[in-house]
């Protein structure tokens, strides 16, 4: 039997993938990749590109179809997260879905920031000594915030 080991990535589809990686960076403490102007501009003069395939966004020349983010320690620490754009608006629960442990903290205050950043409150879940409160991001997909394990 052969055994193998993969890296992943965790894709999250997307309206609008810029924004929503700048509020999962700025929600995670992580940062947005940056993106490669050049080689980007270089796509579009050999033709494997198109200005069409590109925007603007804060400034940057990016890709339009997505963007990652990743742990300011590097893709060692935690794998990295793209948001793609998809034409199709969210429509059902998530049946996977990102668990934000937030250490020690009191997480009243954290949600009620994430809240005031876009994100809505969905409800609060509780199994033995676990507790976590289920939000939704700007965009509908649902995630928990809980503290880390007693």
């Amino acid at each position: 039997m052969i055994e193998l080991t993969y890296e992943f990535q965790v894709a999250q589809d997307s309206a609008d993938p810029h924004a929503l990686a700048d509020w999962w960076a700025e929600t995670l403490g992580w940062e947005v990749e940056p993106s490669d102007e050049a080689f980007i501009r270089r796509m579009i003069a050999e033709g494997s590109a198109s200005d069409s395939d590109t925007k603007v966004h804060n400034g940057s020349l990016v890709w339009k179809e997505g963007v990652a983010i990743r742990h300011p320690d590097g893709l060692e620490r935690a794998p990295r997260v793209l948001f793609q754009l998809v034409p199709e608006e969210k429509t059902v629960k998530n049946r996977m879905h990102l668990d934000v442990r937030i250490g020690a903290d009191d997480v009243e205050p954290v949600v009620g920031k994430l809240i005031a950043r876009g994100a809505r409150f969905i409800h609060e879940g509780r199994q033995g000594p676990y507790t976590w409160v289920t939000l939704a991001d700007p965009e509908g997909n649902e995630f928990c915030v809980s503290r880390n394990a007693p």
